[in-house]
C-alpha cells in the first residue's frame, strides 16, 4: 500500500510541462494562433509544482511553496458557479431555468438564437450563446476538444439551440460573469471576498483581475467584469492554500462555522451531472460512474485549470486536496496513489 509521501514525491517528479512564462506560452498560440490569442488581462509567471492534502479538515500532506500564488485558469469557472448559488439563495436569480435577458438587458440576448438562453444554459456550457464579448468572439472556442488543448484545430460549426449541444467555450463563461455582475449590481470579486473568503477565514493574498477592455457600466457605475479563467490573462490568482478552504467549504454543502454561505441545495445542483454531459455540472467537472478518473470515487469531482490546476474533493473520504501545475497526464495515478495512502 502507497504512503502519502511516496504519493507526494509522485507529484514533485510530474510537473505540468508548461513553461514557466505563461504569456510567452500563451502568446505563442497555445490556444490558438494569432490574432486570436492576443492577451486582454495580466499574465504572469508561473511558480514550481505544489500540493497540499487534507482530509476531514486536517492537513495531512503538502509539498512545494502552498503560499505561491498563481493563476489558476478554469478553476475560476467553479468559482463563478458558487457566486450564481449566492445570487440564487439571495433571491436575485429566482428561476435558472428562467430566459437570461429577464434580468439582464443589455442587447447580449437579443435575436432568436440568444433570447431563449437559460442561467441553467449558461452554468453547463450548452448555451450555444452567439456573439462577441471585449472583443472574443464565441467562434473562438467553437469546435473546441479539450482531450486534444493545444495544437488542434478550432474552426466554424453550425450553432444549435440553446440547451441541446455541450461545449467548453471561454467567452460564453465570460458573458456568464458579465450577467452574475449586473445582477448583483457589484463587481464580483468583492461578492467573493465578502461571501466566501473572508468568511472561510482565507488570506488576502489572491486577486480576481479583468481584462484592460471589460469595463462596462452597471446602474452608472464603471465596474469591470472578470474572466470565469486566464485563457487570455487575468483571471482568479490565488494559493493552494486558499483554494483548499473553498473546496472544503463546498465539500461542507457551503456550510462553514455554522453559516450557510452557499445553500446545500447549490452544491447538490453543481455535482448533479447535466443532460448533456455526465462529467459536468454546473461548472464542475464530475467523475460520473468513475469515467473521468477511474482512481476516484463516483462521487469525486474537480474544480479544474489549464496547465494541472486542480482541487479535487473525495465527500464520502473527507478528502480534499490541491494540485499546483501537476502534469495532467498524471492527475489520475496521484488521485490513487492519495486515496491508497489515506484508505
Amino acid at each position: 500500500m502507497p504512503n502519502l509521501q511516496d504519493a507526494l514525491a509522485f507529484i514533485a517528479a510530474h510537473e505540468s510541462p508548461w513553461p514557466r512564462d505563461l504569456k510567452a506560452h500563451l502568446e505563442s498560440g497555445f490556444f490558438e494562433p494569432p490574432p486570436f490569442n492576443k492577451l486582454l488581462g495580466p499574465m504572469y509567471p508561473r511558480g514550481p509544482v505544489n500540493a497540499l492534502v487534507t482530509q476531514r479538515g486536517e492537513v495531512v500532506g503538502q509539498i512545494g511553496d502552498t503560499t505561491q500564488i498563481d493563476q489558476t485558469f478554469s478553476v475560476a469557472k467553479s468559482y463563478l458557479a458558487l457566486l450564481a448559488g449566492i445570487a440564487v439563495g439571495d433571491g436575485l436569480i429566482r428561476d435558472i431555468d428562467a430566459p437570461v435577458r429577464e434580468l439582464v438587458d443589455d442587447e447580449g440576448f437579443d435575436g432568436a438564437q440568444n433570447a431563449p438562453i437559460t442561467w441553467r444554459h449558461l452554468l453547463t456550457n450548452t448555451s450555444e450563446w452567439e456573439g462577441t464579448l471585449f472583443d472574443k468572439a464565441d467562434s473562438i472556442d467553437r469546435g473546441r476538444q479539450l482531450a486534444t488543448e493545444g495544437g488542434a484545430m478550432k474552426g466554424e460549426r453550425k450553432l444549435q439551440a440553446p440547451g441541446t449541444y455541450w461545449e467548453y467555450n471561454d467567452v460564453r463563461v465570460n458573458r456568464l460573469s458579465l450577467c452574475l455582475m449586473r445582477v448583483f449590481n457589484k463587481p464580483l470579486p468583492d461578492i467573493f471576498a465578502n461571501r466566501v473568503m473572508i468568511p472561510i477565514g482565507a488570506s488576502d493574498d489572491w486577486r480576481w483581475e479583468g481584462y484592460s477592455n471589460a469595463w462596462v457600466e452597471v446602474s452608472g457605475l464603471p465596474m469591470q467584469a472578470v474572466p470565469g479563467g486566464s485563457h487570455w490573462g487575468g483571471g482568479v490568482s490565488i494559493s493552494a492554500q486558499d483554494m483548499v478552504k473553498v473546496g472544503q467549504l463546498v465539500a461542507q454543502g457551503g456550510m462553514w462555522g455554522g453559516r450557510q454561505l452557499v445553500p446545500a441545495e447549490w452544491i447538490a445542483a453543481c455535482t448533479t451531472p447535466c443532460a448533456l454531459n455526465p462529467a459536468y455540472g454546473f461548472l464542475f467537472w464530475l467523475n460520473t460512474n468513475g469515467e473521468k478518473w477511474p482512481a476516484a470515487s463516483a462521487r469525486a469531482f474537480c474544480f479544474s485549470g489549464a496547465g494541472g490546476n486542480t482541487t479535487w474533493v473525495e465527500p464520502e473520504e473527507g478528502i480534499v486536496a490541491v494540485f499546483r501545475w501537476l502534469d495532467p497526464a498524471y492527475l489520475n495515478e496521484a488521485m490513487g496513489l492519495i486515496r491508497g495512502a489515506l484508505a
